[in-house]
Parts: structure tokens; sequence; C-alpha cells
């Protein structure tokens, strides 16, 4: 005990703070879905929510300014027919977002800057390839246009948005419902947490368990959920339950998954823990589903390794949190985090700030920062290579970069650089289709409707008709 005390760290007076209530989002309806995900994200533009809607799933998007009531007849971004569980900004352009449904499909959205006067109903691309709902989705963070889904069939694909191609997917190596999915640094192994216990370190190119904990050493004993993200040192971190249902954290290294690097029990209780991690303090925030408040360790290589370092707390319970990239924070004010805390009706930004005095830039709290292009591109990657992030200073704050339309042709390219040439794992792709299936659907609704309308011009005529035959027998 006395050993924490007196470690030194300059995290270790971090504190949190909600914003005055003049910059929170109010009148929002919040998904009520039953599922472990964020149900928000965020980035120096925007801000999405998924929410309640009737007949189909949907989510909001507002600008970061637009704080304040939230009018109820705000525009939605609405597509799926079955509700939204899991949304993610792509990490390489501000304006593009992608959801997941119930109904199997995965969308990629292009959100303009401008506040758009009807809700936003055409996505860019559908990527179809689940047979049960799809509940996680995770953009590349180093790749263009590369993107993770995850569904209720235990399949894990991996996309072109792109081209709106299926490049990978990972078949038989989870044998339960996937709990969550989260790429390394560079993006070139998965960790992915499962139903059977049991956590895998995933080389997706070669579609092989690189490594995986599994009984009698699984990480957390419990029934409920287990959370597992990389850290910047290639560890794993995981947060789970004991047989007792006491939340615990774990850390691990995953070229020795026999005996835990540290194991720390908490609290007893039902909601489980997001990890959101920043890989620049090496600090690892952690949210539970229903609780008030926001846990934080930092992550060191001297022993106990996951060190407390404090509680934020308040009333509310949260039905799920924004985590807003390090690029979008206020560096003049020594904030090193930024949370967005969904209530029932609302949004509530909280700020974590480490206290200074100096007003001067601060160096050892900003560390050049990943930005927003890309490192490779997505045959690239796929071929083998690998980069780290591109990394950009924080000293002058960041400027977000106006929107970059899509451009966007018949086989749907997202970007203005195309891919080299058609790779398709799907049996039934054809390097010729160029009409995407949503357009399909929507052009044979509206042949329906026209032959429709015709039957209905018929059926009046033949009536006027037999009004007149009926007029003269009179």
């Amino acid at each position: 005990m006395s050993r924490r005390v007196v470690r030194q760290s300059k995290f270790r007076h971090v504190f949190g703070q909600p914003v005055k209530a003049d910059q929170m989002y109010e009148d929002i309806r919040v998904s009520k879905v039953t599922w472990d995900s964020s149900f928000c994200a965020v980035n120096p533009k925007f801000l999405a929510i998924i929410v309640e809607s009737g007949g189909g799933g949907a989510f909001m998007v507002l600008p970061l300014s637009k704080t304040g009531r939230v009018d109820k007849n705000h525009p939605l971004v609405t597509g799926h027919t079955a509700p939204v569980l899991d949304i993610d900004w792509c990490p390489h352009n501000d304006n593009v977002i992608a959801s997941a449904s119930e109904d199997t499909t995965v969308m990629v959205w292009q959100i303009p800057d401008y506040v758009p006067v009807r809700s936003i109903t055409e996505p860019v691309v559908t990527l179809e390839g689940h047979s049960k709902r799809v509940g996680i989705i995770c953009w590349h963070p180093t790749a263009r246009n590369v993107l993770l889904s995850a569904g209720c069939d235990n399949l894990v694909i991996l996309w072109n948005v792109g081209t709106g191609e299926m490049l990978l997917a990972l078949e038989d190596m989870h044998t339960d419902l996937i709990y969550n999915v989260g790429w390394n640094r560079n993006g070139s192994l998965l960790v992915t947490t499962c139903k059977d216990k049991k956590v895998r370190v995933i080389d997706p190119r070669k579609q092989t368990v690189v490594a995986e904990i599994t009984k009698p050493f699984a990480p957390h004993e419990g029934l409920r959920p287990v959370r597992a993200i990389f850290t910047r040192e290639g560890h794993i971190f995981t947060t789970g339950f004991t047989r007792m249902s006491q939340r615990e954290l774990g850390l691990w290294d995953p070229k020795n998954f026999e005996e835990p690097i540290a194991l720390q029990e908490m609290d007893t209780s039902n909601g489980v823990l997001l990890p959101f991690y920043d890989a620049d303090s090496s600090i690892v925030y952690l949210c539970g589903k229903g609780d008030s408040s926001i846990r934080y360790f930092e992550i060191t290589d001297e022993a106990p390794y996951v060190h407390y370092l404090n509680t934020y707390s308040s009333k509310e319970p949260q039905r799920g949190m924004g985590f807003m990239p390090k690029r979008g924070l206020d560096v003049s004010k020594c904030e090193i985090a930024r949370f967005f805390k969904l209530h029932e009706r609302k949004c509530e930004p909280i700020v974590m700030t480490v206290p200074r005095k100096s007003d001067l830039f601060q160096d050892d709290l900003y560390p050049d920062t990943p930005g927003p292009e890309p490192a490779l591109e997505a045959d690239e990657w796929l071929s083998g290579k690998d980069a780290e992030p591109i990394l950009i200073s924080l000293r002058d704050g960041y400027v977000p970069v106006k929107n970059r339309e899509l451009k966007v042709v018949k086989k749907n390219i997202l970007d203005s650089k195309p891919p080299p040439g058609p790779r398709r794992s799907h049996s039934t792709s054809n390097a010729d289709i160029s009409t995407p299936a949503l357009d399909e659907v929507l052009e044979e609704i509206r042949v329906l409707k026209e032959t429709v309308q015709a039957q209905e011009k018929r059926i009046s005529a033949l009536e006027h008709k037999l009004c007149q035959f009926t007029n003269g027998t009179d």
C-alpha cells in the first residue's frame, strides 16, 4: 500500500468533471436495446448516438457544437430494418461512420458537415455476409477502408469498404457468441473474447489463432461477458467476473498465457466493464453499464503493473459511453480524455484533466498521436504489409479536415484511390456486378409501385365503364 502512495506519476491527480448544463445534449431518446455496446461514438466533428426508433433501427448524428436541447424532429440516420447495435466512426475520415444491426447487415454512411433537412436513408454501401445479427464493428487502425464486423453467427468478416467486397472470413474459430473484438496498434493482430471463456489472439491474414487463454487458465471464471483490448506494448488487458460475481481485471502476456501479469478483484456488480484505453498515457478507463462511476488505472512495467489512479463518481447511472480520440481534445486546458456519458434522455460530456499551473503546451502529456491519414491501402495490408499509425503533433491543436466527399462510382469506391483489382472471397460475388444490392431492392420496389399504379388506373377505368353500362340499362 505504501508503495502505491509514493509512486511517482504525472497522472496521479487526474480528475474528472462534467461540463455545464448548457454544454450537454438534451432530449435524446437513447436506445433501450439489450446489448453490451457503448451506444455512442464520437470524433472531433460529430457525436453519434443509437436512439429509439419505430419500424427499424436508427442513430442520431449531431455536430459537437450543437449542444442544448435537440429538436424532436432532428433528422436521423435510418436505413436498417431492425435495431442498430453498434456504431463506429472511421479513423481516417471524420465524415464516415459504420453501423451494425440486428437485420444482419453492416452499412457505411457519409455524414455531411451541415445538418441535413431530412433523415439520411441511403448508405454509401451495404455489406451483407452475416446470417445472424451483427453486434460488433471496428475499423482497422492503419489501413484505409478496412472494416471488421462480428455477428451472432460466430463469424468475423473483414471488408474492403471502398469496393463493398469481403476480404476475409474468419470461420470455425469461435464456438460460441463473440463478446468483443479489438485490433493491436498496427492492425496486424486481433484479440477476441467469446462465451466459451477463451481469449484468442488471431492473425487475420493467416486466418490462424496465434495464442489463446483456455481452461484451467481462463482469464475470468464467471459466466458474465469478458472484454479484452491490446495495450501499446502488446499485452492484453481484460475485464470479467469471478465465480462469485465479483468484477476483476487482468493483464496478460500473449507469449505466456499460463500466468497473468496482474489480476485484481474490484467490486460486486452485474454491469459489464467497458475498457477505454489511451495508448499515449497508458491509462485505461473502466466504465460499467448501469454504473455511475468511471475508474481509471495506469499500466506500467513496474509491479503491480496496473495501478489504480482514481474514480470519477456521479449520481446518475450510464446507459452507454463515447470516448473522444486524442486529436479532439483541448490541449490548452490539459485535457487528457473526454467521455460522452449517455443518460436515459441526454448525453453529458465529462472532461478528464491533469492539473497544471502553466498555460504552455505540455509536451509530456501530449506525445505525437495517431492522425487521420491511413498508413496503408487495403490491398497492401491484405498482401502482408504492416505499418505503424501516422502520427501528428497536437502542439497547435487539431483542426478537423473539411468534408472529404466520397467519390462513389457503381462499385462504391469510398475514397479517391481505388484498389488495384477485384478480390472476392464471396463465391456468389462477381467482378461484373456494378449495382449494390440496395439499389436492386429500391429499383424492384419502384417497378412494383408503377405496376400497382397501372393496375389501379385500369380498375378505375373498368369501374367507370361498368357504371356507364349500369346507367344505360336503367
